[in-house]
């Protein structure tokens, strides 16, 4: 039977533990959080603000609505910094990462809340999950924050990779033909209707669809087993990259497949796409589209990017050169993402 003073140092022990736990915690852990919670308001805001036509809209009023819009691109990027952190709860760091996906996942809230006639505004189920998923992962006591722990994934890594060089072939094809949109409407579904003869065949669709599945499952399980530890940057990059892009393309095929197809019954073209006939930017539900999109292309390409980096690194390619190339990358991700994204709102060359 334990002595009294025995109890009691184990008392002290817990209780120092906890002081330790507590003194380490960093309050920078909160920020994507309030972010994210704060996503569909910044969008509401936008609104407010840009509700009226360009034409209309001062000087002020656009400087306005810009700082704002790039306000809700900045939420992914806190959950990006604070993943890099060290001493976080590692269901911290895992809510970290999460916040990257907020603007996809807020799209793939609204399109769900639609199909199910649900009456409850999206903001209050949004706020609800967020705080749900901030109380388990707050709970966390483990503080595993060891650098680039060995993980033995090699066979779902290099499963994943020769998975995506098949998506690939469609994903530029397809982002070429968004680029064909800058252009105009008919250049777009001129395109569009050259590749859904092979991509839409009868055989070639399922199979398609299969390997997107496959990517985004194997894309979940690859983040969640490298999640809860510490990476460098390059590293976080691409986990969190990757973890958008899975929710980015359930979201994407579920508007497709479920909700415009099957629900809606209509046609998944430009005038689907770009939110006619009220378009991205005035309507206060499809707001959400334009950082949804943006995310979406900028991190697809800034994936593979990093996706190459980590091959090049591993084929003894000088780090000043892989840097080089990965910032390339980067910009280029940027350019076009914004490219596309003013194709979408109705900007033309």
């Amino acid at each position: 039977m334990p002595s009294q003073k025995n109890i009691s140092r184990l008392s002290t022990s817990a209780s120092s533990e906890k002081n330790s736990r507590i003194s380490r915690f960093n309050p920078v852990s909160f920020i994507p959080l309030l972010g994210a919670i704060c996503y569909p308001f910044l969008l509401m805001l936008f609104h407010e603000v840009a509700s009226t036509s360009a034409e209309k809209m001062n000087l002020l009023q656009i400087l306005i609505a810009s700082f704002i819009l790039i306000c809700t691109l900045l939420v992914p990027v806190t959950g990006i910094v604070v993943s890099c952190y060290a001493n976080i709860p590692k269901n911290v760091r895992r809510l970290a990462y999460a916040c990257v996906v907020s603007p996809t996942l807020y799209v793939l809230l609204g399109v769900v809340q639609a199909l199910v006639g649900s009456s409850i505004p999206d903001p209050w189920i949004w706020c609800i999950i967020w705080l749900l998923v901030a109380i388990w992962a707050f709970r966390s006591t483990d503080y595993n924050s060891s650098l680039e722990m060995p993980i033995n994934m090699a066979r779902w890594r290099v499963a994943h990779g020769i998975c995506a060089l098949i998506v690939c072939v469609y994903v530029i094809f397809h982002l070429g033909n968004h680029l064909v949109g800058l252009i105009g409407p008919t250049q777009y579904e001129i395109v569009m209707n050259i590749g859904r003869v092979i991509y839409r065949a009868a055989f070639i669709e399922p199979l398609l669809v299969a390997a997107f599945l496959f990517q985004v499952g194997s894309g979940l399980y690859l983040a969640w087993k490298w999640s809860g530890k510490k990476h460098d940057f390059f590293r976080t990059f691409q986990i969190a990259s990757g973890l958008y892009l899975s929710i980015f393309i359930l979201g994407h095929m579920n508007s497709v497949f479920i909700y415009a197809r099957t629900y809606l019954g209509i046609e998944t073209d430009w005038n689907f796409a770009t939110g006619y006939p009220s378009g991205l930017i005035y309507d206060p539900w499809n707001i959400r589209l334009v950082p949804h999109y943006f995310l979406g292309v900028f991190f697809v390409l800034a994936h593979l990017a990093t996706g190459l980096m980590f091959l090049f690194k591993a084929h003894g390619v000088r780090q000043p050169v892989i840097n080089y190339f990965w910032g390339v990358g980067l910009i280029g991700s940027l350019i076009v993402a914004s490219a596309i994204i003013l194709g979408m709102i109705g900007f033309r060359i």
